[in-house]
C-alpha cells in the first residue's frame, strides 16, 4: 500500500470538502453530547478534527 498516495488523497479531499467535514464533526458531537453527555470531551474531539481541516479560502 502506498500511504504517501493515500496521504495525498486524503489532503486533498480536506482541501475540497473541509467545510462538509466540519459541518458534519459538529452533527456528530452534539448527537453524542445530547446522548451521553461529556460535553468537554467531545468538544475537545471536534476541536481536533476542524484542526486538520485547512482553513477555506472566504467567498
Amino acid at each position: 500500500m502506498d500511504f504517501d498516495a493515500l496521504k495525498g488523497q486524503a489532503e486533498k479531499l480536506l482541501d475540497e470538502h473541509g467545510d462538509k467535514i466540519e459541518d458534519g464533526a459538529e452533527k456528530v458531537g452534539e448527537i453524542v453530547k445530547e446522548r451521553f453527555g461529556h460535553e468537554e470531551q467531545v468538544d475537545a474531539v471536534v476541536a481536533k478534527i476542524k484542526d486538520f481541516v485547512p482553513d477555506q479560502p472566504a467567498t
